[in-house]
């Protein structure tokens, strides 16, 4: 979090805030800050601060204060104070960059709310005409709208309309993945059973139904996998091996019910083999998609018992085929 003395700027609403005193440094009883540039876009829109208390001071430039209706011009030093619920909009007067000093007591979470507005005009998520993007807009509204909002439309709308808009936002975010083990084989052993996905069925048991590949991974090769966990649904997926470096990584892109890439790498360890699984997924098939925000964890879960699965299984297929290679070898 930033600190009394840091500046913030908010190039997309065309000003910059210097902060001098923070939530921090008063305990909680009071943020004041320097606005200077000319405030554009959703700043200048008539909104209200359920529980605090603003005061404006000018200090170069001119101010249009509109309180309750009623326009006040300020010039330099010139203040006025907003009180705690009353609807208002401050909008530049004049020509030029202006320079306004801001106190809001208590404090609350409006540092943390200027420090978002910093953020989303580094990412580009505040479009030309100064407004969020509906997404970040949304998320604003999540989590700073029961200290200040918009006046219109209602605050019921502006939640329901929030929460709508980021679980659509949710149906495109992918799953991440990251699962790791030790496994007491060798590398090879190891590398054999993970890129020969035709090998799937035997070892990752009660996942794994089908598997087609015309021979061991190759660069560019395809298998198609039929799969399921232990929700009530059956995957069908195609992949394709993007990179491949024996016996340490293998990368596939998968489409089909799912569509993603998973990454396996392999570390010797001091007791055999580090295995590690990265993998990014989204859920194409209809159902799963509509279903992702509401049962997410239970995707999770899911997921969690097939890798499970995969750690009983991968260990002892790995153990005989490096017993049966060291055979083959003596013979």
């Amino acid at each position: 979090m930033a600190k009394s003395g840091d500046m913030l700027n908010i190039d997309a609403l065309g000003i910059e805030i210097h902060l001098r005193q923070t939530a921090e440094d008063t305990d909680g009883e009071l943020l004041e800050i320097d606005v200077i540039g000319r405030t554009r876009g959703f700043l200048t829109q008539e909104h209200v601060h359920t529980s605090q208390v603003e005061r404006h001071e000018v200090i170069a430039g001119v101010l249009r204060l509109v309180i309750d209706g009623q326009t006040h011009m300020l010039h330099p030093g010139d203040a006025m104070e907003v009180p705690a619920d009353a609807p208002h909009r401050q909008v530049p007067g004049g020509a030029g960059d202006g320079h306004v000093r801001i106190q809001i007591r208590p404090a609350g979470s409006t540092q943390q709310f200027l420090e978002r507005l910093a953020e989303l005009s580094r990412e580009g998520r505040i479009n030309r005409f100064g407004l969020p993007k509906p997404v970040a807009a949304a998320e604003l509204v999540r989590d700073f709208g029961d200290e200040g909002r918009a006046t219109h439309p209602p605050a019921a709308v502006q939640r329901a309309v929030s929460k709508l808009t980021l679980g659509i936002a949710a149906l495109g975010r992918p799953y991440i993945f990251v699962d790791e083990w030790e496994v007491a084989a060798p590398p090879r052993a190891v590398w054999g059973a993970i890129a020969d996905a035709r090998t799937y069925p035997d070892w990752w048991r009660s996942v794994y139904i089908d598997v087609e590949a015309d021979g061991p991974a190759q660069l560019g090769k395809e298998s198609r996998q039929h799969f399921k966990g232990r929700l009530p649904y059956h995957l069908h997926t195609r992949s394709v091996t993007v990179a491949l470096d024996p016996p340490h990584s293998i990368t596939g892109d998968v489409d089909g019910d799912l569509r993603g890439r998973g990454t396996w790498t392999l570390t010797p360890s001091a007791t055999g083999t580090h295995v590690r699984f990265d993998w990014q997924v989204h859920a194409d098939r209809r159902l799963l998609r509509v279903l992702t925000p509401v049962l997410r964890p239970l995707f999770r879960w899911n997921h969690n018992w097939a890798i499970a699965r995969a750690i009983e299984g991968l260990e002892p297929y790995a153990q005989r085929t490096a017993a049966h290679s060291a055979e083959r070898v003596a013979v």
